[in-house]
Parts: C-alpha cells; structure tokens; sequence
C-alpha cells in the first residue's frame, strides 16, 4: 500500500469518521468508550478501546481503497 506524505494528503470527506466518547469515560488506550461513525457510508460501531476504533476505521478504508472514488 502506498501512503501519501500528510502535507499532500487530500482531506476528502470519504475518509471523514466521526468518535463521539460517552459522557464520563476515561481517555486511557484500553478503556474508552463511545461510539465511531464513518461519514460517507454511515457505517457505525460501538467501542470499548482505542484498538477497536482502529479496526473499525482499518477495515471501512481498506474497503474504500478497494472501490472507485
């Protein structure tokens, strides 16, 4: 996969997601809770760790990358 350099990067709205954190929950990598909603196709997920939003958001764009913009 080839990555683009950040100061080159469009910031297209298909790789806009949205994290909303529930009201109280701590900012620790492993208990963090709230929900990630990808813009675009409106794909959500609940999340009870960092890790989990990042799969969330690896799995949307590696199907992105997989279709025609």
């Amino acid at each position: 996969m080839k990555t683009t350099p950040l100061t080159e990067a469009p910031l297209s709205p298909r790789w806009t997601f949205v994290v909303q954190l529930r009201q109280g929950t701590t900012l620790t990598a492993e208990a963090v809770y709230g929900r990630v909603e990808h813009l675009v196709s409106g794909q959500a997920a609940l999340f009870t760790s960092l890790e989990e939003v990042r799969a969330f958001m690896a799995r949307v764009v590696a199907k992105l990358q997989d279709e025609p913009p």
